[in-house]
């Protein structure tokens, strides 16, 4: 498998090993106040802003304020908040203090929530006041007290509280660190969307943490940038974003959620450089009336995940750089595009520094355009994950053989590029053929009423699955299931054109956007599904263009 060559290794000094103040939050903290203190590194919804200076005094006081409350260097703490200024603080000044930083989903709740709590290990928990009342219905494990944001009154909650105002303090409160914090020390733990089991807790170094939107990967985004932090704290996407930017000494834009109809505005009024998007957004975008604004804006770097049919258009009609990339929590984006890739559906090449193979159930590698489980390994130490935490047998599984295994499918041409398949659980297994719902929600999507596709596997009376199509109108628009069919001949194989259509306002998601394919999945064909063959719609082999 093409990837770039390994360099010896030399120790401590290996260049691949970034020195403590390019990696680890509380030295980069302490730098660009120092280098870049008047140059803003967040502004919020209302234009309101940080400088580096004024981070790091009010993370300081965050973090005294947090070690008065007994929190010290290593312990767990649970934070669970949307994206608001309360949670950027909580987040860095527990990593001030050197303390391990454990984002919880705000969609969590019942015995999810419990599991997470129990699995953290942690004794206190920032938590949002709205999201409070939740803790009352699961065991608390050993949660002893709350910090509570959001609220100026500490409101009714099964175990002692204060508010986050009170958190107050100096540089010279904080008492000094036991040791030096290092990129190898515990960063985050960060929990898993747990479709296959309950959720595994990712251990993650500072190093993990730097590699994942580092330099070799992201090499396109520096300083100067302004990148808008749109996806979840919580989540990968919403840390990696800020913390890239924090890496450079750029600077973020961190609005609570996104929305496409405040979108443009917002980037205009924020002078955003940088955005990503998860496909689906660049749809929505893509699907909104074009108008003579379209370039009004300075944004000039976009990543697109996954990359969609529509890039090309979204590069010409917004007047942007598209990138894209393959990464998950565990790793650190293995694959990464050159601006407007021209190959429809790559995700991309290896990247410098990492090792990539796709195998079979056995490891061994599969031919060049066989598809096969992706799996990883990097040449710098401690770039990708430190195992799940309190799962040995999970950490193991994942880690077999020395390489990381994805559980993705994908599959490579002979110029080097990646495509994805599918999540391996969420394949699609019809008369003897294997299908990609990664593929049939791509050309679904192409259908102008469509604004958004999930396709899943039900149960078929003759084994094996069908194909369930759940789709959301774009505005304006109906979903005809039968015209829906008619465009998807010539378009799909014919064994992998839906039996099942069933029209939602919108899909189902979790709090970072991602479908709940789960759950749809679980419902199966409902009283309001349609049905071709009972539509009397036949598809045969020979009606389906190649």
């Amino acid at each position: 498998m093409p990837s770039a060559p390994a360099t010896p290794a030399t120790g401590h000094a290996d260049p691949r090993v970034p020195a403590r103040d390019r990696c680890v939050v509380r030295y980069l903290i302490d730098h660009w106040a120092a280098e870049r203190g008047d140059q803003p590194y967040v502004i919020f919804d209302g234009g309101r802003h940080w400088t580096y200076r004024e981070l790091r005094e009010k993370v300081i006081a965050i973090a005294a304020g947090l070690q008065r409350a007994g929190v010290k260097q290593g312990e767990h703490v649970l934070c669970w908040q949307p994206n608001t200024p309360e949670m950027l603080l909580t987040y860095y000044a527990l990593n001030y203090l050197g303390a391990v930083y454990v984002p919880i989903n705000t969609a969590y709740r019942g015995g999810v929530l419990e599991h997470v709590i129990e699995n953290s290990d942690a004794k206190l928990a920032v938590v949002h006041g709205d999201l409070v009342p939740r803790l009352k219905e699961v065991a608390l494990a050993r949660l002893e007290r709350l910090v509570v944001t959001g609220t100026d009154e500490v409101p009714s909650a099964p175990l002692p509280a204060i508010l986050f105002s009170t958190l107050t303090g100096n540089e010279a409160d904080l008492q000094p660190l036991a040791r030096p914090i290092e990129p190898w020390d515990t960063q985050s733990i960060i929990y898993t969307s747990g479709t296959t089991g309950p959720s595994k807790g990712v251990l993650s170094s500072y190093l993990h943490m730097y590699t994942n939107p580092g330099p070799e990967s992201w090499y396109f985004i520096d300083g100067a940038d302004r990148f808008l932090v749109n996806m979840p704290m919580f989540h990968i996407g919403g840390m990696g974003l800020s913390f890239a930017m924090l890496a450079r000494g750029g600077s973020i834009v961190l609005p609570e959620r996104f929305s496409t109809d405040t979108f443009w505005p917002l980037v205009r009024a924020t002078e955003t450089t940088a955005v990503f998007l998860l496909g689906v957004m660049a749809t929505f975008l893509l699907k909104a009336p074009a108008g003579p604004q379209d370039r009004d804006h300075k944004v000039r770097k976009c990543f697109i995940v996954p990359l969609s049919d529509g890039a090309e258009e979204f590069h010409q009609r917004f007047g942007l750089d598209v990138y894209t990339i393959f990464n998950m929590t565990e790793i650190s984006s293995p694959i990464v595009s050159e601006p407007n890739p021209q190959v429809r559906g790559t995700c991309g090449k290896v990247r410098t520094g990492v090792d990539v193979r796709l195998v079979d159930d056995n490891d061994c590698e599969v031919a060049i355009g066989q598809v096969g489980e992706m799996i990883v390994r990097t040449d710098r130490p401690w770039a990708m994950n430190s195992g799940y935490y309190k799962n040995a047998e999970a950490t193991a599984r994942a880690w077999r053989n020395g390489w990381f295994h994805t559980g993705d499918a994908f599959r490579m041409d002979e110029e080097g590029n990646f495509f994805f398949v599918d999540r391996i659980k969420d394949a699609i297994r019809r008369r003897g053929e294997n299908i990609s719902s990664f593929e049939v929600e791509a050309e679904i999507v192409r259908f102008p009423a469509v604004r958004e596709a999930a396709a899943v596997a039900v149960p078929s009376e003759l084994g094996e699955d069908e194909v369930l199509a759940i789709v959301a109108p774009a505005p304006g628009h109906t979903i005809d299931p039968a015209a829906l069919l008619e465009f998807l001949r010539g378009r799909l194989a014919y064994f992998m054109i839906p039996r099942y259509v069933r029209v939602l306002p919108e899909l189902p998601k979790t709090p970072s956007a991602k479908v709940l394919k789960a759950d749809l999945r679980r419902q199966g064909v409902t009283a309001d599904t349609w049905d071709r063959e009972q539509a009397g719609i036949v598809i045969r082999r020979d009606q389906i263009g190649s």
